[in-house]
């Protein structure tokens, strides 16, 4: 017997395809990550946010079996790459690495094109180091803290400071220390630390107020020299580095951070897999390798926790921007 051009045999075959169909679709739906997973990162290779996001996405890429691919989209002090992150297909496919620079922004720029509270989900806090004090070493390589610090304050205005742009991390740390020293130095904003690092290596700049994560490397190297790390204790990767409280700043304290989130309307079954699969990735041997050498921790906060951490951040920036009156170069 047929039906409208089909028999019996020919209407079960296509019922139980599309049996088979639907759940295919449905085990794809539960199976994150069922291709590459895009984490765009807002500041050119080389700097800070780089030195943790590649291990990550190595870890990541090993554990989770398929890439976490890497998107360098630097400028604008990293708001260039959350705004692309921002307006990214919700589908669970692209995350975004933002850092400390992200919740200074909103008191920095008059209008931003996102917003990092509204339009970004926060899935985890991944490493959190403490800033540091880096210096040309074939021009003050034989000085410590205080015989530069006497440096600076024989010549207002001379020194300057290289920065991986205008309202990140790097140039607040560096007013602040301003502040607390009641020094002049010049601000110089780069296109992230990468750049800003090589041109400090060259010489070009005298300075640098940078995250001991893209700095490390550098330090070790002889590149570059460490003056101070920020807070009261010194750094257990860099033992012979004296903390800023040690050398007469007790209230210096400014942590570079580096967190992941999701565009807004990611599905939170994909949100919940992605926590895990960057949380092992974390937490694998080779990447705490990475974290130890370069003086990080690994915060672990998820979710509520880390978007109270951020809303923190914000309050916290945007009165150091206000005391300092720090603007866009």
């Amino acid at each position: 017997m047929q039906t409208n051009g089909f028999n019996r045999r020919d209407v079960l075959r296509a019922a139980a395809a599309g049996l088979a169909v639907y759940g295919s679709a449905g085990h794809a739906q539960g199976a994150w990550p069922n291709k590459p997973v895009t984490l765009i990162v807002p500041f050119p290779a080389g700097g800070g946010t780089d030195a943790f996001a590649r291990p990550l996405g190595a870890q990541f890429t090993r554990l989770a079996g398929k890439a976490l691919v890497i998107d360098n989209r630097g400028g604008a002090g990293g708001t260039l790459g959350a705004g692309i992150a921002a307006r990214a297909a919700s589908d669970g496919y692209t995350l975004f690495m933002g850092a400390v620079h992200h919740t200074i922004a909103p008191s920095m720029y008059p209008k931003l094109d996102y917003d990092i509270e509204k339009d970004l989900v926060p899935l985890i806090l991944v490493a959190s180091v403490p800033q540091v004090l880096v210096v040309n070493t074939k021009q003050y390589g034989g000085m410590d803290f205080k015989a530069f610090l006497a440096q600076v304050k024989s010549r207002p205005g001379k020194l300057n400071y290289g920065s991986a742009g205008a309202g990140t991390s790097h140039h607040l740390a560096g007013e602040l220390f301003k502040q607390q020293s009641k020094t002049f130095i010049t601000h110089i904003p780069y296109r992230g630390a990468g750049p800003a690092l090589n041109d400090l290596i060259a010489g070009n700049v005298d300075m640098m107020f940078d995250g001991l994560g893209s700095s490390a490397g550098h330090i070790k190297g002889g590149r570059i020299k460490a003056l101070m790390v920020s807070g009261n204790k010194r750094n257990p990767a860099f033992p012979d580095v004296p903390s800023a409280a040690e050398v007469g700043l007790p209230d210096y304290n400014v942590t570079t951070w580096y967190g992941i989130w999701a565009p807004k309307g990611t599905p939170a079954e994909a949100q919940a897999r992605a926590i895990e699969e960057i949380r092992k990735a974390a937490q694998a041997d080779e990447a705490k390798a990475v974290w130890t050498s370069q003086g990080a921790e690994f915060p672990n906060l998820t979710g509520a926790q880390f978007d109270g951490f951020v809303k923190g951040e914000i309050r916290k920036w945007a009165q150091v921007v206000q005391a300092s009156g720090a603007k866009l170069d």
